[in-house]
């Protein structure tokens, strides 16, 4: 009985794949995200080649953010509600006011952080208790996150994925979006957009070309399934997030 080396095995199956990768790269065949081979750009060799794509041409396979402001609307409160957030819409700054004095007073807030901004600084006189402000320079990092709640602005709301946008403009940077318990939110209706793409244009233009040192997508409470593929809220984050929206 004759045996095969374990090397000439390794040989046998090194050419087998090989093979099958030639076989593979001689049908052509479009990239997964384009609807035909026609719509990728032909190489050389008469096959499709890799190449930056236009935003539209993902468009088709990416969640619907809406066309118009109502449907905007509608996917986002749809999508934070998913995502376990509460949302609160208001129709204007005086009620958006009352409405974190009602939450404070209701749950019993002790601390609120917050960070200097014009649609925070609005709501300062509805907090009944005591404000800690974040800015940019340093800050106390124990008393922060003993904070019961933090509030801020952002730059965008994503009805595509139910994110929020923020940056070092609306919040000082990440500590008070991370650090204190419940994460409010306060946003303008004319603030929602449809995908990231879009947040993210809309950031270059508020900002002239010259985006902000931090920017980062929220997306919901901070969240993780790493124990026995268990869903638990707030384990390296807000366990709640607050959403206000005004208009």
């Amino acid at each position: 009985m004759t045996k095969t080396a374990p090397s000439d095995r390794n040989t046998a199956a090194r050419e087998t794949i090989l093979a099958r990768v030639r076989e593979a790269l001689r049908t052509p065949a479009p990239p997964p995200h384009l609807k035909s081979a026609a719509s990728a750009p032909a190489a050389t060799n008469g096959l499709p080649q890799l190449a930056v794509l236009p935003e539209e041409a993902a468009r088709p396979w990416l969640p619907d953010g809406g066309d118009t402001p109502a449907a905007r609307l509608g996917i986002l409160t749809e999508n934070l509600g998913k995502l376990r957030a509460l949302v609160y819409p208001v129709p204007d700054m005086t009620a958006a006011a009352d409405l974190v004095g009602t939450l404070a007073r209701e749950r019993d807030w002790r601390q609120v952080a917050w960070h200097d901004h014009p649609l925070v600084a609005a709501l300062r006189h509805g907090i009944p208790c005591g404000t800690l402000e974040v800015g940019p320079a340093a800050f106390d990092k124990s008393a922060l996150e003993a904070c019961d709640a933090g509030i801020t602005a952002c730059e965008a709301l994503v009805a595509q994925t139910g994110s929020i946008l923020v940056s070092s403009a609306t919040c000082g940077g990440r500590a008070l979006s991370i650090l204190p318990h419940v994460h409010v939110v306060v946003a303008t209706l004319d603030q929602i957009v449809a995908t990231l793409g879009d947040a993210l244009h809309h950031v270059r233009e508020r900002h002239a070309g010259r985006l902000p040192s931090m920017l980062s997508f929220i997306t919901g409470p901070s969240r993780t399934g790493d124990i026995e593929r268990i869903l638990v809220l707030g384990a390296h984050g807000p366990k709640e997030l607050v959403v206000i929206l005004v208009g």
